[in-house]
């Protein structure tokens, strides 16, 4: 895995940004996608990141409807990213943080995890080519549950993806700087979780309030609990008042074009 470093150069300088996604997008999920959709824009019409799986625990069925459902979110500037390719993980699993982190915590949802480079290559390589046959536009990917082990880290160097992001950092992937904004989402599988991860959504929104990028992820569970419905609007209502939506790519492009601008004041200082 590379050392990423994020220096005084590379820190964002833009406006506030909001990047809201949805994540775990599949046909599967595709009602429950839908009705956030319908809650988000509730509050604001706003570009989103759709995180999408193209076979999702081993579906490997792709509906027109939903196929056609997915163009016109890129047709009115949504982004699509690549989110693995079952959201399964079946690597072997060894101690007993590795076993808690991949079965407990992530209901053995966290693909990448555990791969050697090369299955994460190869899958990776389906998940693009799903896309490609679609012709649907993807230059980002996110690994089910932000979970990303050395073989995948090394795998990722061969793809030209704009970005990838963990629970707590964005990475830029080119431009080999990271920076550190844990992702406000919701804990939705049991009432626990569901009382208490609002609580902490609007402790860590509060902390973050100086960060360049606040990241807002919504899950398909998410839309089942009318109050975490309600308390994901009323989050979006405050973050918009002074953040600026983008959709995750443009946030990577924009960051990404401040470095090289950045770069090149430096080399034009040094030569003069």
């Amino acid at each position: 895995m590379k050392n990423w470093k994020l220096t005084s150069l590379m820190q964002p300088s833009a406006a506030k940004t909001l990047c809201v996604s949805i994540h775990d997008v599949a046909p599967a999920t595709w009602p429950e996608c839908r009705c956030l959709i319908e809650a988000i824009r509730e509050v604001a019409d706003i570009p989103l990141t759709f995180l999408v799986v193209p076979c999702f625990h081993g579906m490997a069925a792709s509906p027109p409807d939903y196929e056609r459902a997915l163009e016109r979110l890129v047709s009115q500037g949504h982004e699509l990213a690549l989110h693995g390719y079952f959201h399964l993980d079946s690597a072997p699993k060894h101690g007993l943080r590795s076993r808690f982190v991949r079965t407990v915590y992530t209901q053995q949802e966290g693909e990448f995890a555990a791969l050697d480079a090369a299955e994460a290559r190869r899958r990776i390589d389906l998940g693009l080519a799903w896309f490609r046959e679609r012709n649907l536009p993807v230059n980002g990917f996110v690994a089910p549950a932000w979970l990303l082990g050395e073989g995948s880290w090394n795998a990722l160097s061969g793809f030209p993806f704009d970005y990838t992001t963990t629970f707590s950092r964005f990475f830029l992937l080119p431009e080999n700087a990271s920076l550190f904004t844990p992702s406000l989402v919701y804990t939705a599988r049991n009432a626990a979780g569901r009382f208490i991860s609002p609580i902490w959504a609007e402790v860590l929104g509060n902390l973050l309030a100086a960060s360049p990028l606040i990241r807002f992820s919504l899950h398909p569970r998410d839309a089942r609990y009318p109050g975490l419905v309600r308390h994901s609007q009323r989050m979006l209502e405050k973050l918009l008042e002074s953040r600026a939506p983008l959709t995750k790519l443009a946030f990577a492009r924009q960051w990404a074009e401040e470095i090289r601008e950045t770069k090149r004041g430096c080399s034009v200082s040094s030569e003069i």
